[in-house]
């Protein structure tokens, strides 16, 4: 008799169901959020030009300092460059010390230390030569004779010979401290190397004379303008050095 009570307590048990409360408490975000949406999809879409605008305005500015600070950089590092140019091909003597004697003690002073440290790195390299001591004008100069093998080291173009002559110029500036103009020359090759540069710069002044235009030279060291640059200078016409670095070369230009 026990089954009627249960089939009652099984219709029973779907009408007191709790659900019905949970749906309209969760259908009332449902309807609800579409209006509280809108508000600020609208806020977020006005405030987005303006947030553009301000990235755009921020990107250009930092544009603008990059540029400024790169346009500093280059000035920066390009004036000590031409300074160094100017230094180099200028056709100038430096200005005359007040005490003529005391000038030529320094630059003999200069030749002296050129001397002992060449002649250490020759005992280093085993290789022979004689080195002269001298003053011409306002530059000491020293030279190495007698060093056949040295000569051949130093090829046709005398690489070899700027390098040491570099050398010679650091270490006299580290005992003096200051800049030296010292020139050096191995077996005569730079005296040569002068006479050619001379009858080389002459043809290019008949040259610039003959055709009314400047003539550019081939690329030449500082020692090798400054050649070019006296003989162009003797003749009355102007000269300048252009380029940059192993391209640096001279142009002689007509009489205006």
């Amino acid at each position: 008799m026990t089954e009627p009570s249960t089939s009652d307590d099984a219709v029973e048990t779907p009408e007191v169901p709790t659900s019905t409360p949970v749906v309209e408490t969760g259908d009332a975000p449902e309807a609800r959020a579409p209006e509280a949406e809108a508000p600020a999809a609208d806020a977020a879409a006005s405030t987005a030009p303006e947030t553009e605008e301000r990235s755009s305005d921020a990107s250009a500015a930092d544009e603008g300092t990059a540029d400024e600070d790169g346009a500093g950089a280059d000035a920066a590092d390009e004036a000590p460059a031409q300074e160094r140019a100017a230094s180099e091909d200028s056709d100038e003597e430096p200005a005359a010390p007040r005490d003529p004697a005391e000038r030529v003690r320094e630059l003999e002073e200069e030749g002296d230390i050129a001397a002992d440290y060449l002649e250490e790195l020759l005992d280093i390299a085993d290789l022979d030569g004689d080195i002269d001591i001298d003053v011409d004008g306002d530059r000491a100069s020293v030279e190495i004779r007698g060093a056949d093998r040295l000569a051949q080291l130093n090829g046709s173009r005398g690489e070899l010979l700027d390098a040491l002559q570099e050398l010679a110029r650091l270490a006299v500036q580290s005992r003096t401290g200051n800049r030296s103009r010292l020139m050096l020359d191995i077996g005569g090759f730079r005296a040569q190397r002068k006479d050619d540069l001379e009858h080389l710069a002459e043809d290019a002044v008949s040259t610039a004379r003959e055709n009314g235009r400047p003539v550019p030279l081939r690329p030449m060291n500082p020692f090798e303008r400054k050649v070019v640059h006296d003989v162009a200078k003797q003749a009355g016409l102007r000269s300048e050095s252009d380029g940059d670095g192993k391209d640096r070369h001279v142009v002689i230009y007509p009489a205006s």
